[in-house]
């Protein structure tokens, strides 16, 4: 065979393992479909659009493409979710105790509570948090899930009360580091312990706490990716963003640089121990660069 040839063959296998994550990324869309047809209240507004159920779904299969469509539904509706309870607290929450009782019921719904009546990211979350309580580790793991979820609000919270802030007399934007020091509003680390617990071996599970270190930088590098991808769309939504807070564009490119060379030197360290997370979170990180270089997850506001 000539080299040219082991090529061409190399290429066709990539490609077929391509269209095998793609696979997986359909089914995970169709059940997509499923959630938003139960949760007509929550999915209503045009960003929910079937190219947003298609990007979430692509986006974990191309993560941890070693899964099953089954092993990743909890991850895949987790991540919707994700963007459902964006959507409720940026877009939707006409006050600060609009945000802080959203937030109340669904930590509720985290430690067992029923979902109020009417309350659709509270009835989603009990959804996903009655599904995991199916899997074995969840018991002895559910704290830890619980932690990350208050987590993610509290970072929330805070990114609301800025951006309240800025626009009033004498308010002002946090620094790039504060910033940054708030990544857990991105909310990959609440999607990555779901995915661990869901689906994660004896060896992951003994591993959370390194993983979930780790990929708190991570979370910060993605930050940073998706801000430079998007800051025409935050500028005409009203969001924030890691441009607005510097006097350079440069400035923030230069930090992503260093953070995506520190991750890189982590994961590196961790695959000693956990290979397949560590792959987990590189393909995180490449997946994102890449998709945000020709689209984004939202539809029409």
């Amino acid at each position: 065979m000539s080299a040219t040839d082991a090529r061409s063959r190399a290429g066709q296998a990539d490609v077929a393992e391509q269209g095998r994550i793609c696979a997986l990324a359909t089914r995970g869309v169709r059940d997509l479909q499923k959630v938003t047809a139960a949760h007509p209240g929550l999915f209503s507004a045009d960003t929910f659009d079937s190219a947003m159920l298609g990007s979430v779904a692509t986006a974990i299969a191309f993560t941890a493409p070693w899964h099953s469509a089954d092993e990743l539904r909890i991850t895949t509706r987790t991540l919707l979710w994700v963007f459902a309870a964006d959507w409720q607290v940026d877009y939707l929450a006409a006050s600060a105790d609009d945000v802080r009782a959203l937030v109340a019921e669904c930590l509720a719904v985290a430690d067992g509570a029923d979902p109020p009546a009417g309350r659709h990211l509270a009835r989603l979350l009990a959804d996903i948090r009655d599904e995991l309580a199916t899997v074995p580790a969840f018991d002895r793991l559910r704290p830890v899930w619980r932690d990350e979820l208050e987590r993610m609000f509290t970072a929330v919270a805070r990114e609301w009360d800025w951006k309240k802030a800025s626009g009033a007399p004498g308010g002002s934007l946090p620094t790039l580091d504060r910033y940054l020091d708030n990544a857990d509003n991105l909310a990959c680390s609440f999607v990555n312990v779901t995915h661990w617990v869901a689906t994660g071996d004896g060896n992951c599970l003994r591993h959370l706490d390194e993983l979930l270190t780790v990929g708190r930088e991570v979370q910060r590098v993605l930050r940073l990716i998706n801000d430079l991808a998007t800051h025409q769309r935050d500028v005409e939504w009203g969001d924030l963003n890691a441009l607005m807070l510097v006097s350079d564009p440069v400035l923030v490119r230069d930090r992503l640089a260093q953070l995506t060379q520190r991750c890189h030197g982590l994961l590196d360290l961790l695959a000693e121990r956990e290979p397949r997370q560590a792959d987990y979170m590189r393909r995180q990180l490449s997946f994102t660069a890449g998709f945000y270089q020709v689209s984004d997850f939202w539809g029409t506001r």
